[in-house]
């Protein structure tokens, strides 16, 4: 598929699968980047086209301002791939921020007409359960040391000055935008949810977990794997292993149609 340059700014798309009947949008964490899901797109070439979201003022967009709303953040990303949502079957998969911003992104594609095949929310509460964090209000050594605590960035550039001093500014900004937004419990989507929490996460309990189950009208699970908030990396296997069975199964069931 070949996409427009807006396109190719905000999804990567490591490992091109033109011919896959199927494709999937991955949606990084506060302070991720778009190859964090190189490892996921690599497994998955087999069976859909994978694309990762690059937000604003990391990496290769290091010198965009993100705007620290997590609204405007969806906003952009989805006037941005619109047409190429609608190119084929679509799938999402967002973990801690991403998975919030996973669900606002389906809230304006189903809004404009738009049908995803599902949404796996990973290492989030559901979007109607707050708590009053205030990272983003902390100096640069507070942000770092809830970091180290997540174990969400690798730990080798978080003593590097010269990056840290790059990458804090989007990070910040990335906490300001999930710290401060709020759902009505009352506002669902169409698409089949499947929740995954790590069963010690500390930003994220059982009972928030599956109160993703109130934000759609369609099909609801919740899967319980080993590890904190990142659990992610350690589980990839069997994380992968979930995407794959889903898409595959997809795959199969439009190539015998």
């Amino acid at each position: 598929m070949t996409t427009s340059t807006e396109e190719s700014l905000w999804a990567r798309c490591f490992h091109p699968a033109p011919a896959s009947s199927e494709q999937l949008f991955c949606f990084p964490h506060a302070g991720g980047s778009a190859s964090f899901y190189f490892p996921v797109s690599a497994q998955l070439a087999s069976v859909a086209e994978v694309f990762s979201v690059q937000y604003p003022g990391r990496q290769d967009r290091r010198k965009e301002t993100s705007p620290g709303d997590l609204g405007v953040l969806a906003d952009q990303i989805y006037e941005a791939l619109r047409k190429q949502l609608r190119a084929r079957p679509t799938t999402f998969f967002g973990h801690s921020m991403g998975a919030t911003i996973a669900f606002e992104v389906a809230r304006r594609f189903e809004a404009d007409g738009g049908e995803l095949s599902h949404l796996f929310a990973s290492g989030r509460r559901a979007p109607s359960r707050h708590r009053d964090e205030r990272v983003h209000q902390r100096d640069d050594d507070g942000i770092v040391a809830e970091l180290k605590l997540l174990s969400g960035t690798d730990t080798a550039l978080l003593g590097d000055e010269e990056i840290l001093r790059m990458i804090l500014p989007a990070i910040r900004s990335d906490y300001r935008a999930i710290e401060t937004y709020r759902c009505d419990p009352a506002t669902r989507v169409r698409v089949p949810i499947s929740a995954l929490t790590g069963d010690s996460d500390p930003k994220t309990t059982l009972d928030e977990a599956e109160d993703w189950r109130g934000h759609t009208t369609g099909a609801f699970d919740l899967k319980v794997y080993p590890g904190g908030h990142f659990f992610l990396s350690s589980q990839a296997p069997a994380v992968i292993a979930l995407l794959w069975k889903h898409l595959s199964t997809r795959a199969r069931g439009v190539s015998s149609r």
